[in-house]
């Protein structure tokens, strides 16, 4: 078990926690089931997400896999033993929890980024159409192999449709057709593709300086229009964003960033990398 508590890290056994600065990094660490998410490891994610959300210095969250694969899907071992469930209303809420930690990450109001590499295989696919960046390898193996099991990707769905279109999403999900990351960034689920792990994490220190100037409040405020502008009639969701708009402007972010322009210096929020 890593005791993550000199960092006032939540303590973690399915997930490897490190902190620098504002940025946390989160890596699934079941190498041995090629990090499969059962249930104990989805719990710990929820935990850290929660831990981090209230964390108001943390503004990036970067999300991948040890052993050089980010997710192999959900655990084949949960499957048999929920199948031994016969109580069809057990079955569906236990289904829906991993609604909920889709949700949650979607939501997260830090930027948050998924590597890919490896393979991202059913719901470890699904995670990935809820980050704000994803960067994945060209020779990532991605596969929604739901319906080759018998069963419907129930609850990442909603969110791969939303990532990549419904047409695509029939396509994959109705053949379980496999894919490389090349054919991922083709279809938008992925914003870049590398051809070597040098050049994934030199774009990751890049992107993380680019959010370094960006105020965390602003961004937070961008995700949740964004998200509503989603299900939300038009009218709806500019009202909203005048509301968010003015609670940033009149804030302290927004007062410094207007000063910080006027004045040619940086604003606060800009961590010094030195």
């Amino acid at each position: 078990m890593k005791d993550n508590s000199q960092n006032n890290l939540p303590e973690t056994k399915n997930l490897i926690l490190e902190r620098e600065h504002s940025v946390l990094k989160i890596w699934f660490n079941r190498v041995e089931s090629r990090n499969a998410l059962n249930a104990e490891m989805t719990n710990e994610l929820v935990e850290v997400l929660d831990y981090a959300k209230d964390d108001s210095s943390l503004r990036t969250i970067v999300l991948r896999g040890k052993g050089n694969i980010f997710c192999a899907g959900g655990d084949i071992k949960d499957f048999k033993n929920t199948m031994q469930n016969t109580d069809i209303n057990s079955v569906s809420l236990n289904n829906r929890s991993f609604g909920n930690v889709m949700t949650k990450l979607n939501e997260q109001p830090q930027v948050v980024i998924i590597l890919v590499e490896g393979a991202a295989i059913g719901g470890g696919l699904g995670l990935a159409c809820v980050s704000d960046i994803t960067l994945v390898h060209q020779e990532t193996k991605f596969r929604l192999s739901e319906t080759s099991l018998g069963i419907p990707p129930a609850q990442i769905a909603p969110f791969v449709v939303q990532r990549i279109g419904i047409t695509n999403a029939r396509y994959l999900m109705l053949t379980g057709a496999n894919f490389d990351g090349k054919k991922a960034f083709e279809i938008g689920l992925a914003h870049a593709v590398f051809q070597d792990s040098c050049q994934m994490e030199q774009r990751l220190a890049d992107i993380l300086s680019e959010i370094n100037e960006c105020a965390k409040n602003a961004n937070a405020a961008t995700k949740k229009i964004l998200l509503k502008a989603l299900c939300s009639p038009m009218t709806e969701t500019l009202d909203f964003a005048s509301f968010e708009f003015a609670n940033c402007m009149l804030g302290d972010e927004g007062r410094e960033g207007v000063s910080a322009f006027l004045e040619k210096r940086k604003p606060f929020w800009v961590e010094n990398d030195g």
